[in-house]
């Protein structure tokens, strides 16, 4: 058997091989929509009597909001001297295990890709091949599922931190105050999505990557077998 490289956009046009190209588009969109982010939001102090004062919060990824500074240097505002205050809240460990998951996805595509167009003729006629990517596969939609829905429940965190309650929270301090600008978090949000939509994919995948196992021609053989074993049924 030649075990060498053999170009062959074939498999990449089954369902096998297009949606590991889909796979890749999908994780790719995942990291890159919230590991760049940052954003800006401004809160504005109604004083009793004092003209207003406004504070500026800026926050990133990977969102440890308990070291972002909110009020530095005992300010003095609204006269009332304010001691050192940061957001409350870490939403790094969901966001970090989100991006690991979705790099490691990505970088797992591209080697099955290169693998299905130069190594196909080796994959099929092994049975470690189908079996292994078939466990990664599976494993990736579970994984998915976890670090979506970790991610999505850190985002409302950091919703809550960076608005007006939590703000107002943050402060512990008798002055009304209100987000009166809003950072966008819509690429955020997209995040989340794509995080569900490669759970979708990905599951959906593991069917077709099965079907080139040994498991699935031995069920089918199997029930063959027991189809013919019962024979015509009686007249």
């Amino acid at each position: 058997m030649q075990t060498g490289f053999k170009f062959n956009l074939s498999p990449v046009k089954e369902p096998l091989g297009f949606i590991k190209l889909v796979e890749w588009f999908v994780a790719l969109f995942a990291f890159g929509c919230c590991g760049g982010y940052s954003g800006r939001n401004v809160i504005t102090l109604f004083c009793d009597e004092a003209k207003n004062e406004t504070l500026n919060v800026t926050f990133a990824y990977p969102f440890r909001l308990s070291q972002v500074l909110l009020v530095k240097d005992n300010i003095t505002l609204c006269n009332r001297t304010m001691t050192t205050t940061h957001l409350i809240g870490d939403s790094s460990s969901s966001v970090e295990f989100f991006v690991a998951v979705a790099v490691l996805a990505f970088l797992y595509c591209m080697i099955a890709l290169l693998v299905y167009v130069g190594y196909m003729h080796v994959y099929r006629v092994s049975d470690f091949g189908p079996a292994f990517d078939f466990l990664v596969t599976a494993a990736f939609a579970f994984l998915w599922l976890v670090c979506s829905s970790a991610w999505a429940q850190g985002l409302q965190k950091v919703k809550y931190a960076t608005g007006t309650e939590g703000i107002c929270t943050s402060l512990k301090s008798d002055v009304n105050c209100e987000v009166t600008e809003f950072s966008s978090m819509r690429t955020l949000d997209i995040s989340v999505v794509f995080g569900f939509l490669n759970l979708i994919i990905w599951s959906g995948n593991a069917w077709f990557v099965y079907k080139e196992t040994c498991w699935h021609s031995q069920a089918r053989n199997s029930r063959q077998e027991a189809e013919r074993g019962r024979g015509p049924g009686p007249i």
